[in-house]
């Protein structure tokens, strides 16, 4: 049995689908169209290849889960959790999938779909089933996604940990002299030996590159004196990290270490203020007020975080205008940014965890400015 399997193993899966079944029930929805995407491996632990084939798991309200697949990809399904929870019919090339699931449903009904479902799918599934009405499936699974239990929560903290320990050898490494594509594949190479089965996203700002918060690590060298903005993240059983430091290279000038106060300040205001039953708005309101107060609040413009779990980037998302309230079970980034143009950007980032009676960090890295050769 591969890692990725016996994590998979660890979750109730039958336990996900009823709840979806529960909530598309008080929804109103008949049917949940899922295709390849975290909402299938989360509902029945496949994850299924992204291919022009129809692969859809079809959650209907009323009847058992059926999984739609290729015949080809019949037996690697079969081997997945979903094996002893649907019923797996496949379909051969020059066959019509999207006439097998007509077969599975009705027209004139609502059926909720997968939020990031391609197009052509879509579309045929419109054509196939006129009448009906689609909705995103996010409706239905965000509020069971959005609640981690102990199996997921111990994932996240196990990425987050390969990510602390990842940073801890870049830094050892030292970056004078370096390109950010050097850079850039060490820490590759330290996710996937530190207990991540794979590295999802790195980003390296050195210098003025430093003030693009997504910045696609290059050939620049990096410098003496240069600030370098490390953002990196992997994942462990499909559950992601997703870390920021920033360094400095030799003593840092004397604004870089201003400015990185304020950011660090603005953090730890963020995290004092969440909570459970706190609006997530006013997580990012903590964290832009101390930044707004020291004269930088045009520097710093997106939102503090995003909920993490088999995405990257999912709800809750901690941003002014969501005044959801924060649940124990609920992890998401707390990660306010300077960026000055042409100069450089600071950001400090971890992933934090609601508890029962306030909130915990996942990750442990020095949030100070760390000095490295």
């Amino acid at each position: 049995m591969t890692r990725a399997l016996a994590d998979e193993m660890t979750h109730d899966h039958a336990g996900r689908l009823a709840r979806a079944k529960a909530e598309c029930s008080a929804a109103g929805i008949d049917a949940l169209i899922i295709t390849p995407s975290a909402d299938l491996r989360y509902l029945v632990g496949y994850e299924a290849p992204q291919l022009e084939r129809l692969t859809a798991l079809v959650a209907r309200a009323a009847d058992g889960p059926v999984l739609v697949v290729p015949e080809l990809e019949r037996p690697r399904a079969a081997s997945t959790p979903a094996g002893g929870l649907v019923d797996i019919v496949g379909w051969r090339d020059g066959e019509d999938p999207y006439a097998l699931v007509r077969g599975l449903l009705a027209d004139g009904r609502t059926y909720a779909v997968s939020d990031r479902m391609w197009a052509s799918h879509l579309l045929a599934f419109r054509e196939a089933l006129p009448g009906s009405g689609f909705l995103r499936a996010s409706a239905v699974l965000s509020k069971l996604r959005v609640r981690k239990d102990a199996s997921e929560i111990a994932l996240l903290s196990k990425a987050a940990l390969s990510a602390d320990e990842s940073f801890r050898r870049i830094t050892e490494e030292g970056l004078e002299g370096r390109t950010e594509e050097d850079v850039a594949r060490s820490l590759q190479r330290h996710l996937t030996e530190t207990g991540c089965e794979s590295a999802a996203f790195w980003i390296v700002g050195s210098g003025p590159n430093g003030a693009s918060p997504h910045h696609e690590p290059g050939d620049r060298r990096i410098g003496a004196s240069d600030t370098v903005v490390l953002d990196f993240g992997g994942r462990a059983g499909g559950y992601c990290s997703d870390l920021t430091r920033t360094v400095s290279v030799g003593e840092p000038p004397g604004e870089a270490k201003e400015v990185h106060s304020i950011v660090q300040e603005a953090q730890e205001a963020a995290f004092r203020a969440a909570g459970p039953g706190v609006p997530a708005e006013e997580v990012d309101r903590a964290a832009r007020r101390v930044i707004d107060g020291a004269g930088f609040g045009n520097a710093f413009f997106h939102r503090t975080g995003h909920g993490i779990g088999l995405d990257e980037h999912e709800d809750p998302y901690v941003v002014e205008g969501n005044g959801q309230p924060l649940e124990p079970g609920m992890c998401f980034s707390i990660e306010p940014g300077i960026y000055l143009a042409g100069r450089f950007g600071i950001r400090i980032e971890d992933i934090v965890t609601i508890t029962g009676d306030g909130v915990a960090r996942l990750n442990h890295a020095p949030r100070e400015l760390t000095v490295v050769s």
